[in-house]
């Protein structure tokens, strides 16, 4: 398996220092946070980029992420449309294969059957955009309440309803446990359509208190992990792990620190050997 840091675990970070801060921790792979990149390439190009990400030992995985791609109204929609042409672009141009999106928040008196037919609408109309550029795109539930597709369960219904090879799903396991999704949901994926797994931790508190900022390195809190880890071997997935962790304390420390940590206790919880050895599950 291989592992992967994500910018908003460094979020205070900017993406020249999150590459060789995952370069010297010894990763696999980067996360790009799109801000970040944004920012990076107002002085730089895709080119400058792609050589940096190489000359510390790493490939770029993904770009995180297009916000509330689904119930938006036609103007904000053109923007969606816009922005995953953009981020598509540059995922194509430093070979990035994915691009994370994440759907709108819930209408009020909204059907499952809405969601759905919404989701599987847009995903297609975006799809045909990031394809173009040889991308797939990666569809993110979030645990949230207010969020349109708050479980696995949901999200595999969808992903397999739009039923096209660029688009599969993320699991992030803190949206995993807040959302109430099932085992089952993984037991019955096509490991081929999970794109993207996000892993981190959280404090003991109750779901409907829990928030990104309560988010821990992995290991340290209550999460399922090892029960979500052994539902993957069932089903054989071992692609890559992503640390993805929105906690402001960890912003304020050495992200080169951070990067070690991560790694180190990712690495502890999934039972994995050193990745620089070639690990695997």
């Amino acid at each position: 398996m291989k592992l992967a840091l994500n910018g908003a675990t460094t979020m205070h970070a900017d993406l020249e220092t999150d590459i060789k801060a995952a370069g010297a921790a010894g990763f696999d792979y980067v996360e790009i946070w799109a801000a970040k990149l944004r920012e990076y390439l107002k002085s730089h190009t895709t080119e400058d980029l792609k050589k940096l990400i190489e000359e510390n030992g790493l490939q770029p995985y993904s770009i995180n992420s297009i916000e509330h791609i689904t119930f938006r109204n036609a103007e904000d929609y053109e923007n969606i449309k816009a922005e995953t042409e953009e981020l598509s672009k540059i995922a194509g141009e430093i070979g990035c294969p994915y691009v994370v999106v994440v759907p709108g928040k819930l209408p009020g008196n909204t059907t499952k059957d809405e969601i759905v037919e919404e989701s599987v609408k847009v995903l297609n109309e975006l799809g045909d955009i990031a394809e173009k550029h040889n991308v797939s795109l990666a569809f993110e539930f979030l645990g949230q309440t207010d969020c349109s597709v708050q479980t696995l369960d949901l999200c595999n219904e969808i992903v397999e309803k739009v039923n096209r090879k660029n688009i599969g799903n993320v699991i992030d396991t803190f949206h995993f446990y807040a959302g109430n999704s099932t085992f089952e949901a993984i037991e019955k994926m096509n490991p081929e359509k999970l794109f993207i797994f996000h892993i981190n931790d959280a404090e003991n508190l109750p779901k409907e208190s829990l928030t990104d900022a309560h988010r821990l390195y992995p290991g340290t809190g209550i999460l399922p992990i090892r029960e979500i880890k052994a539902k993957f071997d069932e089903i054989g997935y071992d692609r890559m792990v992503s640390i993805e962790i929105f906690r402001p304390e960890y912003w304020n420390e050495d992200p080169f620190e951070v990067a070690r940590k991560a790694k180190e206790a990712t690495e502890k919880v999934l039972g994995l050997e050193s990745s620089a050895a070639g690990g695997s599950w």
